[in-house]
């Protein structure tokens, strides 16, 4: 015994090391197709499982929804910590709408559809709400896979409702698929339950983010690399606690990211950093887990029903949606149109086909492996062609700049007056053509670095600047707009 378990655990880790380590290393393949990352992570998974190479047996679905759950936290807390609060005051009213009857309306056609194809009404229901919120790390690994830099309408509407449409999806999940498996009808309880959640997930996501914020402003931990600790602690207590009182933990926490994500902060890059890695290896590790549990013969098995509701989604249930829900914001019939493409699903969907298997419901491993077969496909026919409806709609952005080849890290343990800017020099600014040292900017702000295509330049006072070039400065908060506005960019971060 003492010599089996550690070889077990030794073989565990080799091989879970080389999956994590293959999907790292061959993320950058899917961006020459425009798929979606998570893709490539399923097909590792898929080809490591029982039918494939690996021939690793794996179907604890226990397990997998309790990895996919911490995932999933991670993710949503790092997209809320990178959410301005900008966006929020730009793109609330629509997202909101979004992820509340845009949801509802596309598990409601996605069902209809399903009971027209000769699914049972409860199973073809819980079919339409399972399938229906997005994914943000689907859909925004494709634009940045692709280079493509979203108006800003179009992408913080897009952004925000991938963000705040898992609750909804969850309660509509859990509810019915409750009632299936306890063979009971639906009532007006749901409504009271939806109410409940939102409120008790969104109060306690802001009590804890403030909370947070005052924590990290005023905690003395003995290392820097302690405060992503107290952070990731925060997003696992903001999940849990509203979880255990009935709320939506999956909203608290990514409520609770924006709230500290938009504080001023000790050690601030270095958390975003950590967190964004903790995030994309709960990305690599959820789907490679749901890759091992997917077997391509059951696939095949459903691959008509699948191929029929992955068209009703991409087609008629989710641009149908967004028409209903963005119409009385005035966006134009391009942006509707977009925003009705580019809905991908990802790890969401499959976390909550989950629910059914786990709670024993009628046709429940069926339902999972349509529901897997279906985000498979809407990842491939709308991932597939995002870059080239972007530029076909004219989505991109005029007014952003390429991303700096380069970055600074400022990291302080304790709170600074200011922080890094990154500036992008355009054509007819003021800062164009200029030398530094004859740019009149505020007292306090230092110019520090100058990157002129993938050459990094010391910033000294008789170095020139030229449109294209990236530059970094130290700004104290009250002169950004000034500084902005000097390099011809407002309100860009």
């Amino acid at each position: 015994m003492a010599t089996t378990e550690p070889s077990a655990t030794a073989f565990l880790l080799v091989v879970l090391g080389v999956l994590v380590g293959v999907s790292a290393l061959f993320s950058r393949a899917s961006r020459s197709f425009g798929l979606p990352v998570a893709l490539l992570f399923l097909a590792i998974g898929m080809a490591a499982g029982a039918e494939g190479i690996g021939g690793i047996r794996f179907q604890d679905y226990g397990f997998a929804f309790r990895v996919g759950t911490v995932a999933l936290v991670l993710i949503l807390f790092d997209g809320g910590l990178s959410t301005p609060l900008e966006a929020f005051r730009g793109g609330i009213g629509p997202a909101s709408v979004l992820a509340t009857l845009g949801v509802v309306a596309t598990a409601a056609v996605v069902g209809v559809s399903a009971w027209i194809f000769g699914m049972p009404w409860p199973e073809a229901l819980l079919l339409g709400a399972v399938v229906s919120s997005t994914d943000a790390a689907a859909v925004f690994s494709v634009l940045r896979g692709a280079g493509v830099q979203l108006k800003r309408r179009v992408g913080v509407t897009l952004e925000l409702e991938s963000g705040l449409n898992d609750p909804v999806a969850v309660i509509l999940t859990v509810a019915l698929a409750s009632a299936l498996a306890e063979q009971k009808a639906l009532g007006w309880e749901l409504l009271v339950e939806s109410l409940v959640q939102v409120l008790v997930g969104g109060g306690f996501g802001l009590a804890i983010g403030f909370a947070g914020r005052a924590l990290l402003r005023r905690a003395r931990v003995a290392a820097g690399g302690l405060y992503p600790v107290l952070t990731l602690s925060l997003a696992l207590v903001a999940f849990g606690a509203p979880t255990l009182l009935h709320g939506s933990g999956f909203l608290a926490v990514y409520v609770a990211g924006v709230v500290i994500g938009n504080g001023t902060l000790p050690f601030r890059s270095g958390i975003f950093r950590v967190h964004n890695s903790i995030a994309w290896l709960g990305q690599v590790t959820m789907f490679l887990l749901l890759g091992l549990l997917v077997s391509p013969s059951k696939l095949l098995e459903v691959r008509w029903a699948g191929l029929a509701i992955a068209l009703v989604l991409a087609f008629v249930a989710r641009p149908a949606a967004v028409w209903l829900c963005l119409l009385p914001f005035r966006f134009s019939g391009r942006e509707i149109a977009y925003v009705g493409w580019v809905g991908l699903r990802g790890a969401v969907p499959i976390i909550l086909a989950m629910f059914p298997v786990l709670a024993g419901a009628p046709g429940a491993q069926r339902l999972f492996d349509v529901v897997f077969f279906v985000v498979v496909l809407n990842a491939i026919v709308p991932g597939s062609t995002v870059r080239w409806v972007t530029r076909w709609l004219g989505m991109e952005s005029e007014a952003a700049p390429p991303p700096a080849p380069a970055s600074i890290d400022f990291n302080s343990s304790r709170v600074l007056g200011g922080g890094v800017l990154s500036l992008y020099v355009r054509e007819g600014s003021d800062a164009c053509d200029a030398k530094v040292g004859d740019l009149p900017i505020p007292a306090g702000v230092a110019v520090m670095l100058l990157v002129r295509g993938v050459e990094p330049l010391p910033a000294t006072a008789a170095a020139g600047l030229r449109a294209g070039d990236h530059v970094f400065a130290y700004c104290p908060p009250e002169h950004e707009r000034a500084v902005r506005e000097l390099f011809g960019v407002v309100g860009e971060g």
